[in-house]
């Protein structure tokens, strides 16, 4: 649920250029509309859940739950906060790379109008995750389940990229080796990471647990990335962001929880070994005719299979033929070995300088860095 209001008057002067390491005091909608496009790495949202609870909820103690009654959370119809949601939800696209990514949290209550925005918006969902937990409050009414899991969407601003960063080899490496799965097993905020005030009171109904926020940077961002929370709270993204050697951008309108996420982000200190084992992101696929498009390889170019292997010759539109076989790399490079598959890239070589055999996957690897500078 948000750890942000909604509205009000900004106190500080918008700006256009991208902001590191800043929270910006206002209204996230004019705040998110004057971010320089293209400048954010990747956003996570927890928006408004638009509870309209009626009512006070009380334990079979009688003591009173502290639920979220706040302004910021109601709505005057389901139409005002789709409207809303559209709005945020487009201004962020707008500031994401294209081929950044967007993390949203909802529960029951939002979780499936904000997902049919993310589409309507243009934003490609590449998962939806549950977060399962261990700890959720009790259903205080008992006239339903209760509510132990939230739900967050992973969606990509540009369905034709291929490039978003997936620390998969990071991850799985995370969960022992096993490929990490959607559902996400984590506690509530609770215990000492919970801010409370001089009297106990939580400082912030909806503190999100830094673990949760730690396992989405460290799938989906690289060292100095900069991660948007535009429904900020008391800091909880730019908090983990900042431990990761991650940059953030967090938009907050409450003036006392950006004081409270100043306090607590000025006592982060970054780790000193940020290295994962896979921050290789999802490479963007780049197929053999491309290189010999830009001229990487010469139509007419003589391939060599393994060393001083089979030969094949390269054709104009990125077939090869080599004997009676033609096709693609991978298909001539299986039939020239009599197997039944083929990795083409790591198969053929062509010949450099003083007659040097460069492996095929060293040039799509060059085309690759010179795509993205």
């Amino acid at each position: 649920m948000s750890e942000q209001s909604v509205g009000a008057s900004t106190s500080r002067a918008l700006r256009p250029p991208l902001l590191r390491d800043e929270i910006l005091v206002g209204d996230a909608l004019d705040h998110l509309a004057a971010l320089a496009p293209g400048s954010i790495d990747v956003a996570f949202a927890d928006p408004p859940y638009n509870l309209q609870l009626d009512g006070d909820l009380y334990r079979p103690n009688q003591t009173k739950v502290a639920g979220v009654d706040d302004a910021w959370d109601r709505f005057a119809s389901f139409e005002e906060y789709d409207r809303f949601t559209r709005r945020w939800l487009g201004l962020i696209r707008r500031a994401l790379k294209p081929n950044g990514t967007l993390w949203v949290i909802g529960s029951y209550h939002n979780i499936f109008r904000v997902g049919t925005a993310v589409q309507d918006t243009g934003f490609w969902i590449l998962n939806d995750v549950v977060w399962v937990k261990t700890n959720p409050m009790p259903n205080f009414r008992g006239r339903r389940f209760t509510n132990a899991h939230e739900t967050l969407i992973w969606a990509v601003a540009d369905q034709s990229r291929t490039d978003y960063v997936f620390n998969y080899r990071s991850m799985k490496t995370f969960n022992d080796d096993l490929q990490h799965r959607s559902d996400w097993t984590l506690p509530i905020c609770s215990g000492a990471e919970r801010l409370r005030d001089a009297a106990g009171a939580k400082q912030h109904p909806t503190q999100k647990p830094e673990a949760l926020l730690n396992r989405i940077i460290l799938a989906s961002t690289r060292p100095g990335d900069v991660v948007l929370d535009p429904f900020f709270g008391t800091g909880t993204t730019g908090a983990v962001a900042k431990r990761l050697g991650r940059g953030f951008v967090g938009i907050e309108r409450d003036a006392d929880y950006a004081a409270i996420a100043e306090e607590r982000l000025a006592g982060i200190v970054p780790y000193d070994d940020l290295a994962q084992v896979g921050s290789e992101g999802r490479p963007k696929r780049i197929p053999f005719g491309l290189l010999v498009e830009a001229g990487h390889v010469k139509v007419g170019e003589e391939l060599v299979g393994g060393r001083d292997g089979p030969r094949a010759q390269v054709r104009v539109d990125g077939s090869i033929r080599s004997g009676e076989h033609e096709g693609s790399i991978h298909k001539v490079g299986a039939a020239v070995r009599n197997l039944s598959a083929c990795n083409g890239w790591t198969f053929w070589h062509v010949k450099r300088n003083r007659g040097d055999l460069v492996l095929l996957d060293d040039l799509r690897q060059a085309m690759r860095r010179q795509m993205a500078a």
